[in-house]
């Protein structure tokens, strides 16, 4: 699968049919209460050893937050993905107001299911 820059416009028909998937399963994750929402909550999971499996970052986040990320997920052993859209439509989509930097997966079924969209 290709990445996404969020600009819908320029988006072939197969890009936006596996962006609509990804962003439907996202928002399937989070009826079930199966996400874990922004940079310090994730954080703080993947240090108190709760099951975070899978690690999806907006694109254009701050270089700060990405570094964090990265470096946290690295040294827990977590993937960490690039959602492939920007903050403003990562919160839209789970139903939350403002900015969303990045959300945390806590069922190896919806992260394999993710993982497998995302190649």
């Amino acid at each position: 699968m290709t990445r996404w820059k969020g600009n819908w416009k320029q988006m072939s028909e197969s890009e936006k049919k596996d962006a609509e998937k990804l962003l439907r399963l996202l928002g399937l994750c989070a009826r079930a209460r199966r996400l874990v929402y922004g940079t310090m909550p994730i954080c703080d999971g993947l240090r108190d050893k709760k099951e975070i499996l899978l690690v999806l970052m907006a694109e254009g986040v701050s270089e700060n937050t990405r570094k964090r990320l990265s470096d946290r997920c690295q040294y827990y052993g977590v993937r960490l993905e690039s959602a492939g859209v920007s903050p403003e439509v990562l919160a839209h989509v789970l139903g939350r107001g403002g900015e969303l930097a990045a959300v945390g997966v806590t069922d190896k079924h919806f992260a394999a299911g993710l993982e497998a969209l995302l190649g």
